[in-house]
């Protein structure tokens, strides 16, 4: 066996934790390769939207994989880096805030880097051709390739045969034959293979990203255009409660009382959020504009949300980087949610 064979038996595979990742990282395994995998992070993961991780999306279920198949495996955030990809990305968004090229090509960057580092010489993917509208197309993947600086090192193993043979194939690293040519949204033979491969246990077979989604893309969408400076903690507060713009004035208010719980612990002192203390109802946060706008819109939201049983003024305690006070807020029933900004 020449040198450079030897070097290219050791992969990285960009391993989700989900179906197609899982099958393609075993169909690698099984050819004898020494496979490593890597897997990203992200704070939009719809698999966990839990706000007091940095986005622990499928890290889980992508440890139990490795593991299973006795692989290392590295974890990277999408971090504030990423977030400029969702402010400015190059090559644009889908339907909703989803800059699935721009992403593809950031991963594709960080796992070659993560290759390069290990001695490894070619990368895998759980891509299949078609699957994903945006990313997926081969005019998509090229783009995506040549960007990364991965032109003909990424095989894809479920859908090889609709490529032409990339470098470790032509240099025998993996032999062609045992791969597969599937492409489109079907995961019918995923599943298949899947069962027949006793691999069980794959939650969320087709991934998720919650900027594809419409109703959060409203809340992305808002951020990007108010507050161009947003970082992790901005992020992480769009996943709590209902969302206002009111003027340069940004309101968060609860929807029950856990949701209560969980944003003023999210909060921790970083941001003034006001905690009903006369009366049952919301927490809420407000930023942004002047005092005086902040306490308008506090006031309007009280009144609309809260279960009093009679009339305000309302107190409320505020907790801020400052400390602790009592508010009075003033009763207003002027609220309508169609004209006080609701975002969702």
């Amino acid at each position: 066996m020449t040198s450079s064979t030897i070097a290219g038996r050791k992969a990285v595979i960009l391993l989700s934790g989900g179906l197609d990742s899982t099958l393609a990282a075993r169909m690698i395994v099984d050819q004898g390769i020494d496979l490593y995998a890597i897997h990203f992070t992200s704070p939009f993961c719809t698999c966990d939207r839990a706000v007091n991780r940095d986005g622990a999306g499928c890290h889980s279920q992508s440890r139990i994989v490795a593991e299973r198949l006795g692989i290392p495996i590295k974890t990277v955030s999408k971090g504030e880096e990423y977030l400029d990809i969702v402010r400015f990305p190059r090559h644009g968004r889908g339907k909703g805030m989803n800059p699935c090229i721009d992403c593809r090509i950031f991963t594709l960057k960080k796992a070659r880097e993560y290759m390069e580092s290990i001695g490894a010489s070619f990368l895998v993917t759980g891509e299949v051709l078609g699957q994903r509208p945006m990313s997926q197309k081969d005019e998509a993947i090229r783009i995506i390739e040549k960007h990364s600086g991965c032109t003909d090192i990424v095989l894809r193993p479920l859908s090889a045969h609709r490529f032409p043979p990339t470098l470790p194939e032509r240099e025998g690293w993996v032999e062609r034959e045992k791969l597969l040519g599937l492409a489109g949204r079907s995961r019918k033979e995923q599943m298949r293979l899947a069962q027949e491969w006793e691999i069980g246990d794959y939650p969320c077979p087709a991934g998720g990203c919650l900027l594809t989604d419409q109703t959060f893309s409203v809340k992305v969408r808002d951020l990007v255009k108010n507050e161009p400076e947003f970082g992790m903690f901005e992020v992480n507060l769009l996943k709590l409660g209902r969302h206002f713009r009111v003027g340069k004035v940004k309101a968060v208010v609860a929807k029950s009382e856990e949701e209560n719980r969980r944003l003023e612990a999210f909060c921790g002192g970083k941001v003034p959020v006001y905690i009903s203390d006369s009366h049952p109802g919301p927490s809420v946060v407000v930023l942004g504009g002047d005092p005086e706008d902040r306490m308008a819109v506090l006031s309007r939201i009280l009144t609309r949300y809260s279960k009093a049983d009679k009339p305000g003024p309302y107190e409320v305690r505020e907790v801020s980087p400052e400390g602790e006070r009592m508010v009075t807020v003033p009763e207003d029933r002027t609220f309508e949610e169609v004209g006080c900004g609701l975002l969702c």
